[in-house]
């Protein structure tokens, strides 16, 4: 099984990485005159940062092209559903940077490493 963004294959396998951060509580500390110290208003749980790493190959520079844009695409606010090679399916993700890096050969064609940094929304 490979891994999908809204059910459309859009990875290579090889060298794919995906690493959580963990979520995190979101507070407003303020001060009241009279008291002595600092009121602490809890706001919740709030998301956490996920990022994937990997290489996109293609045969030619039309194709990748063609491969970044549709990755690109998925920065549109929206949420969506990572499914990993193992299964694990991560939902409610809203795409916040996708940067291809430099160009390189590879046996088969073409080669770029890329980095994606998604939210993980609660």
């Amino acid at each position: 099984m490979k891994a999908t963004l809204d059910a459309q294959m859009l990875f290579d396998e090889q060298a794919l990485e995906i690493s959580a951060g963990s979520f995190s509580r979101d507070s407003i500390e303020r001060t009241v005159p009279g008291l002595n110290g600092v009121l602490s208003i809890d706001l919740g749980r709030r998301g956490r940062k996920i990022k994937q790493t990997g290489t996109l190959r293609a045969k030619s520079r039309a194709q990748l092209d063609e491969r970044i844009s549709k990755i690109a695409a998925f920065m549109d606010g929206d949420t969506h559903t990572l499914i990993t090679s193992s299964g694990q399916e991560i939902t409610n993700l809203r795409m916040d940077s996708f940067k291809p890096g430099s160009e390189h050969t590879d046996g088969t064609g073409i080669a770029v490493d890329y980095e994606i940094v998604y939210t993980q929304l609660v």
